[in-house]
């Protein structure tokens, strides 16, 4: 996936606003609340996106390109590098399970409001 891609894939799911923040990186919101944000660092574009906790470690070792969540809580967070070695389908899998985390801590209420 490119930039594009990401974008284009993120603003498909459903309340998806996007804003450019930190340093001209587009981020992505669900309701308000952030999902995915993007950076570029030296030759890669950087995905963080949040993770179940039970999980986080093992993703961190079993992929090299994916370590932990740039400035936010490395307990929940996992950046990954766009370099070609995860595949579209784990990287929109990755992004959908943050937007589902994201979308969770809402209240049912909030849910149900929001169409979620």
């Amino acid at each position: 996936m490119n930039m594009e891609d990401v974008t284009k894939y993120c603003q498909s799911l459903p309340l998806v606003t996007t804003e450019v923040q930190w340093e001209n990186s587009p981020l992505f919101k669900v309701a308000g609340k952030i999902f995915c944000f993007t950076r570029q660092k030296e030759d890669f574009i950087y995905l963080t996106l949040k993770c179940a906790p039970d999980e986080i470690l093992g993703l961190r070792r079993r992929f090299q390109a994916v370590g932990p969540g740039f400035h936010m809580n490395k307990k929940y967070w996992n950046s990954v590098a766009l370099d070609g070695s995860i595949s579209d389908n784990m990287l929109r899998l990755w992004i959908n399970n943050s937007y589902r985390l994201v979308v969770a801590q809402f209240s049912p209420e909030r849910r149900l409001e929001l169409g979620l």
